[in-house]
Parts: structure tokens; sequence; C-alpha cells
């Protein structure tokens, strides 16, 4: 017997903690400097006391005690923190600002090798006045990383009421509202793109929405943000923009202050943040090394109308591994220090039925393909300043989710059924075929007729979570029967009701007297980038420009 750990938690054996304590010693000597106060919570919260205060995902680590309430083991530090500054502060003792070092527990899907626990050094300022809060945390971020040694670190932000407010203003429904932001909050800008194009909007309003997440750059990004919302009759007092400009003005006169970026992809982090959202990252790494932004809604939720609040986390295991420290590999991020000024642009390059109009897309696009071309056996293919990664187009996700590669190309069922965190950028064109709901023909009927009685739909797929997707998005219960392959077989042989699949001509599909009884989705293939490279290295911004332009051209 192997007396291990459960999957996604380890032990941390005396050499490695004492590394961790070198750390947690220097951010706990920086944020005390500054008046920050130590404050513990529990381990197990109430959970209905916690979704008061804000939207909490899924989790699994939930128990009832003896009083039978529902318990849950905390996802994060903030919603309680923010409960118990609700609790045990009054009006007249804040400001407060409270520090804390402690460990947090999240859901990570089997198999992709991801931490269930980690270590979280973070800071809440509750009850500062307007913008100097954010002012304050985003500086105590910066001179943070700077009192650890973390190099190359840099600090990208952005807001949340300028999406809201443009929504607010031009939305023609709630529908379309919400999947707006479910395709901003999934960072798939592609869908988002095509969303706002079948709405019908006034050119302004579309145009608005669909560059607003794609906004960038220096504090000049500010302008363009209000650019867009004047040209979509946004109240300039509802756009958000005001804020951004103070803190960049709060911010330049702090001695040593961070120089921000602006980047408006990351406001996919609006979960309980209301304003202001900011990252900070390092050059190799696929992972942010921490986040923070404003939560004044969270305060209002518990009884703290009109009070400010913002703060920010560090993940402790990241920083272990930028600085080198014992514990590398322990976070599922990749290679640190790497500077990317100093090595070739990595793209996952997938192989099979995508692989040849890849290339004759890269060659358009006027990228370096020679050794790509005739790649042999060979994974890795360095061509001027890129590197191929070639992969199985299943596998791209992964390889740039886990900072194998900086970006890449697949299709996006391959996207939509990893679910890794990663912002799809163009839709190249090619690579077209359909995701559909099929039945035998001579059947026709029965799958519905078994529901009726049996109360779920047995389906054979290859893909779990897009058909979970489905079923759940057209209100049935089904049992998911995954295969490798011939899907077809499944319902032939009484295995299942119906399959889901991938289909571009229909024919495998006749050959088999199946018949399409809905579709799924669309699918074509999808330019795509990890957060981190994306938002810190140009070079692959200037490529998703090219390869629209090579993809416009090809279809022409």
């Amino acid at each position: 017997m192997v007396y291990g750990t459960p999957r996604g938690f380890r032990d941390i054996l005396p050499e490695e903690a004492e590394a961790r304590e070198r750390i947690k010693d220097v951010a706990r000597a920086c944020f005390s400097a500054h008046g920050y106060l130590p404050v513990e919570t529990p381990l197990l919260e109430d959970r209905a006391v916690l979704e008061r205060a804000g939207r909490i995902k899924g989790s699994p680590f939930q128990l009832f005690d003896s009083d039978d309430r529902l318990l849950m083991l905390r996802p994060d530090l903030t919603l309680p923190i923010a409960r118990m500054t609700a609790k045990r502060y009054g009006m007249g003792e804040l400001p407060v600002r409270l520090r804390y070092e402690a460990p947090v527990v999240r859901e990570q899907a089997s198999l992709r090798g991801q931490p269930r626990q980690f270590t979280q050094l973070g800071v809440e300022l509750i009850g500062a006045d307007d913008v100097s809060g954010e002012v304050e945390v985003v500086a105590l971020m910066g001179e943070a990383l700077a009192a650890l040694g973390v190099e190359g670190w840099r600090i990208a932000c952005g807001s949340v009421r300028p999406l809201v407010a443009l929504l607010d203003a031009v939305a023609p429904t709630d529908a379309f509202r919400d999947e707006v932001l479910g395709y901003v909050h999934a960072s798939d800008l592609v869908s988002l793109d095509e969303c706002v194009r079948a709405a019908d909007l006034p050119a302004p309003a579309a145009r608005a929405l669909m560059r607003l997440p794609r906004v960038h750059g220096d504090a000049s990004a500010i302008d363009e943000i209000d650019e867009l919302l004047e040209a979509a009759c946004v109240p300039a007092g509802r756009r958000g923009t005001a804020e951004l400009r103070s803190l960049v003005a709060g911010l330049a006169e702090k001695p040593a202050a961070p120089a921000l970026s602006f980047d408006f992809s990351i406001i996919n982090s609006f979960d309980y943040y209301t304003d202001i959202v900011f990252k900070a990252y390092v050059d190799g790494v696929a992972a942010s090394l921490g986040s923070g932004g404003r939560y004044d809604a969270v305060l209002a939720n518990l009884g703290m109308p009109g009070v400010a609040a913002c703060g920010f986390a560090l993940s402790l295991e990241r920083l272990q591994e930028v600085l080198g420290e014992r514990g590398q590999g322990t976070s599922g991020i990749a290679t640190p220090g790497v500077n990317i000024k100093g090595r070739p642009l990595r793209i996952a390059v997938p192989k099979g039925s995508l692989f040849k109009p890849t290339l004759a897309l890269l060659e358009r696009a006027g990228l370096p393909v020679d050794g790509l071309a005739d790649y042999g056996r060979k994974l890795i293919i360095r061509d001027g300043d890129y590197e191929y990664v070639i992969v199985r187009a299943t596998d791209a996700p992964a390889f740039v989710g886990h900072g194998g590669a900086d970006c890449g190309i697949c299709g996006r069922d391959s996207l939509v059924e990893a679910n890794l965190d990663l912002l799809q950028v163009v839709d190249l064109g090619y690579g077209v075929c359909r995701m559909i709901v099929a039945e035998p023909a001579a059947r026709a009927g029965e799958a519905d007729r078994a529901y009726a009685w049996r109360g779920t739909m047995r389906v054979a797929t290859k893909y779990p979570r897009i058909t979970q997707l489905y079923y759940d998005r057209i209100g049935q219960q089904v049992d998911i029967l995954a295969l490798h392959g011939n899907i077809e077989l499944g319902p032939i042989v009484g295995m299942t009701d119906r399959i889901v699949d991938i289909t571009q001509t229909g024919t495998t599909l006749a050959e088999n007297d199946l018949t399409i009884v809905d579709d799924v989705m669309p699918i074509s293939a999808r330019f795509f980038a990890g957060p981190a490279a994306y938002r810190c290295d140009a070079r692959i911004r200037d490529l998703a420009e090219r390869l629209a332009a090579a993809a416009e051209k090809g279809a022409e």
C-alpha cells in the first residue's frame, strides 16, 4: 500500500518549507511596513454566507455539520475577510488594512496535473476613499514583487465598468447581455464577435463590443476606451475611465511605483470585482503571479453599502517557481525567468487534417515554414524567430495552457473540451465542420420515447464536456458513454440512444443509417494563446493580426 496524499494535495518537507518561509517573511515585512495587520479566518465557512457576499463557483469541498449547515472549504481569502469585516468592524472603524497568508482549496479536474491546495499571500484595504485604495494596493503589489527579487515583473490593469456600462447602453435584451458576458468571461473573443455581428447593432455599438476586450497598451489605452464608448453614446460618468486616469495619476506620485500596462482582456475576472482589476505577470510563466481588484459590491451584499474595498493575493507556489526556490513544478506553470526577447515564439501546430491548411496559413502570414513543411519525426522545429511544436489538435490547448507553447492552432471543439484558461483570438476559417446529435434513422423517435419513461438520454461521444454542456442547455438529463473511436456503433448496437460527434459531409452518418436530429455547435480552426503570453508578449498580438489578414486573404 502507498501512503500518499489525495490528488492535488502534497506534503511539504523541511527544506522547501524553509524556502516558503523566506518568501512569506519578505512579503509579511513589506505588508506590515504599510500598516497591514494580520488576520486569520476559519478554514471552513458557511456556504450560504459566502454566497450572499459574491458568486461562488461550484465546489465539491463541502460538508454538512451536526447542525445541518452546509459548510465549504474556503476557495479564496477575499470573501471570508469581507464577511469578517462586515461582522466585526463598525463603519466608524474604517478604513482597515488587513493581511493574510493561508492555504485555500479549489477543485481541478482529474488528469490535468494541477494542485487543489495552494497558499495565498495578500492584503485587503476596506474603507479607503475613492481610487486611493487602488493606488495604494497596486503600488504595494509592485513593492512586494520588487522586495522578493522577482525579475521582469509587470502589472496589467483593466476595469469591469466600461463593458458593463456599454452593455447597459446598447444590449437589446438581457439574453444578449448574458451571452456577451459569458463569452468575455470565457475569453472567447471569436464567439463574442459572432454574437455581436448576429445582433444587428448600430455600427459604433458593435465595434465597441468587439474591440473593447482587445484594447491594450500604455495609459493611452484609456483614451481608446473613451472614444469607443463615446461613439456608442455611453455617458461619460458611467464609463469607469475617470477612475483609471486617477489610478495612473496617483501611481505617478508614488516613489518607485510600478509602470502599468492596460489590457482589457483581463476583465474576464468579474466574479465579484466591480471596477478596476489587475494581474501580475513575469516572462516565461504561463499563469499570473497574483491578481486583485475592487469589490465594493461584496461589502454591500453583506450590509455595508457604499464601502470601497480593494485587495490582491499572490500565489506562494508560483513565487517559488519564479524565484527558483525548492518546489518547482508544483503549480503547473512553465519555465520561470525566461526572457521573451531572447527566445523564439513557440507555436503549437496541429498535425493530422489541420496540418496542411495550417502550414499554408502560416506561409501566407509570412512565417518561415521550410523546416515545418517536412518535419519527419521531429517534435520541435526551430525556424528563425519561431519554434513549432508538433502536437495532436486535441492536445494543443494543454500545451499552451500549461506553458509548453505560447500560442497555438486547433479546432473550437478541442478548446471547449479542454476547458482551460485560454484566449481564443482569431477564427481561421478552415477545418469547418459541425458538432451534431444523431440517431439511427430506422429507429427515429425511439430515443425521445425512451427518455420520456427513463428520464435520461444515453449518448456515446468523444466529447463528454461538450455533450454535457449541450444537454444542460436544452434541459435534459444525460448519461454519457465516452468512446475513443467508432462512435456511430453506440446506438447501432443498442448501447446508447444517440451520439454526439463531428461531421463534415455527413457521408459516414448516411452509410451507417444515422440521421441528424440537432446541431450542437459549428466548428472551425482557431488561433489561441495563453493569457500571460498574450498580455506580455507583443509578438502574439502581431501574429494574431497577420493570421487574421492571411485567413481573410485565403477566403477570397
